[in-house]
């Protein structure tokens, strides 16, 4: 049965949106979300894409989701498991070379040593450092950042801050001050001087990031993705038995206990303003649906560019949101195989097919896929990265057979000269296979079905203006106080009654589950605020 006059309206049924949902429900409030798909889970979904082959369909891998989020939804006494990779990334490099990193710290090190003993010795200063730095975005992504103007609330937050950060060395400040500011490459050249190894920490600095590993600022999304943790162990990566729609088809779960509606093929057409405030929302197909809360768990481009009349915003808001960045260059694939690949550089079945495979050997490779898309629209040899779930996970393919995932970066979210992704699909993937092929001959041959996901399918399908995975840019600029824009900071923006709890709000991209907790914050504050001034 419908629910009748809701608290809360939600945008979106991905997983910050299910998290924002499940926290305002478990306070008492009647939520109902809006999803446009016919399954819940946005961009955290598992469906089959071949006959009898499941796989992730957008997002492929967890790390970041929040520990307290996990505990409160109750994850995994409803069947939350997650695999971890027994290495963290395997590299082949040509001409019989590869790099294998995970493991021990011990184990790391003797592989890096076949490329310089001087870089092995170095790792667990380099790691040191990353930790320090992580373990200051672990302690801020469930803080509300403050609204710069916002008066004493804001000043008692950056007071807040200012003195986490000084209880800091200065080593680790300066550190800290690097890895916001830095490219890749500079934070890599000061550590390294192995192109093996620079590569191996370089590539989550591109990844969802359109960047090249030369550009300013790229070394902070490489920190992004190390500040989470699986099964209690820092920086680490897995597979979610079940795929990445368990997650939020449990959390789903524990929003419907919670008393939560959840519409299904409900999409949004309008933001219904009156006067300033935000009362409600116009579908598709034309039924307006009020609530005295409005909570938007799409990208900011997508809500203030083309859910909301322009003339409902201010002037400057208009203006600022003009700027904000959005396209994370990526192409993503799913591919049903009859067998596992074969890669030259490191023959057979092993930890390395259970890895994360990197097909990009140098930073100075990264750099000319970059160059090469932004000339083109794609690189001739992108950047491809493969996860064969499977390996771990015996429910997403017959017996004898696997999926894999392809993650893949530098393809414009906008091709030049007007062309369009939907006549260069084709090409692109000949081009991410011809990349597998040279590492791995024959791979093609195993191919049974696939699916392929450019910029502009993802944001067909999920709603990621320009294909961005993280709903807008991860640079200095987009990010704690000013993400998405300053004034906008605290998960409210210019209207009254609108809320953000998705990932153009902080902490920013990934799987985390902290906008959607983080903005429910805001509106139980807000809440009992009003309650206790008026009862």
């Amino acid at each position: 049965m419908q629910a009748l006059s809701p608290d809360a309206l939600i945008i979106g049924g991905g997983h910050n949106g299910l998290v924002c949902a499940y926290y305002l429900a478990r306070a008492g409030m009647k939520v109902r979300i809006l999803e446009a798909r016919n399954v819940i889970g946005g961009a955290a979904v598992t469906e089959e894409f071949h006959p009898g082959f499941r796989n992730s369909t957008a997002s492929y891998t967890v790390s970041l989701l929040q520990p307290k989020i996990i505990a409160d939804m109750g994850l995994v006494q409803r069947g939350y498991r997650v695999i971890e990779r027994p290495k963290n990334n395997f590299l082949p490099l040509g001409q019989g070379q590869h790099l294998l990193l995970g493991g021990s710290l011990e184990a790391t090190q003797r592989e890096i040593a076949r490329f310089s003993q001087t870089d092995a010795a170095r790792l667990p200063a380099y790691y040191a450092m990353l930790d320090s730095a992580a373990d200051l975005l672990r302690d801020m992504a469930l803080e509300i950042p403050p609204n710069i103007g916002d008066g004493a609330a804001a000043m008692l937050t950056a007071i807040k801050t200012a003195r986490r950060f000084n209880r800091l060395a200065p080593l680790e400040q300066h550190n800290i001050l690097k890895l916001f500011t830095l490219s890749a490459r500079e934070l890599l050249d000061h550590w390294f001087e192995s192109a093996p190894l620079k590569a191996a920490f370089g590539f989550d600095a591109i990844v969802g990031n359109y960047a090249s590993p030369d550009t300013p600022g790229s070394a902070y999304v490489l920190l992004h993705h190390v500040f989470g943790e699986v099964n209690g162990q820092s920086g680490q990566w897995g597979h979610v038995i079940g795929g990445m729609g368990k997650i939020t088809e449990l959390m789903a779960e524990a929003c419907k206990e919670a008393g939560v509606e959840i519409s299904l093929e409900t999409p949004v057409a309008k933001l219904l303003v009156e006067k300033g405030h935000a009362v409600g929302v116009r579908t598709t197909e034309g039924e307006n649906i009020h609530a005295p809360k409005i909570v938007a768990n799409v990208g900011p481009k997508l809500l203030y560019d083309r859910l909301i009349r322009p003339a409902d915003l201010p002037t400057d808001f208009r203006d600022m949101m003009a700027g904000y960045h959005c396209g994370s260059g990526s192409f993503r694939m799913n591919l049903a195989l009859d067998g596992l690949p074969e890669f030259t550089d490191l023959p057979g079945i092993g930890d390395h097919l259970k890895s994360g495979i990197i097909m990009a050997p140098s930073l100075d490779y990264m750099d000319q896929a970059y160059q090469d898309a932004r000339r083109f629209g794609w690189s001739r040899k992108p950047v491809v990265e493969m996860l064969i779930p499977s390996l771990v996970d015996d429910s997403l393919a017959p017996a004898g057979q696997h999926v894999a995932s392809l993650f893949c970066q530098q393809f414009a979210p906008a091709l030049p000269t007007g062309r369009n992704w939907d006549d260069e699909r084709d090409a692109a993937v000949a081009a991410i296979l011809n990349v597998i092929e040279d590492h791995a001959p024959g791979f093609r041959n195993k191919i049974l079905g696939q699916t392929a996901l450019s910029p502009l399918d993802l944001e067909r399908k999920f709603g990621l203006i320009g294909g961005d995975i993280f709903h807008g840019r991860m640079s200095l600029d987009q990010l704690w106080s000013a993400r998405p824009v300053v004034g906008a900071a605290s998960y409210k923006g210019p209207l009254a009654d609108l809320y953000m709890c998705g990932s153009g709000t902080h902490p920013g991209g990934g799987v985390t589950g902290a906008p959607g907790h983080n903005a429910a914050n805001v509106i139980l504050k807000e809440r009992s605020f009003l309650s206790r001034w008026f009862r």
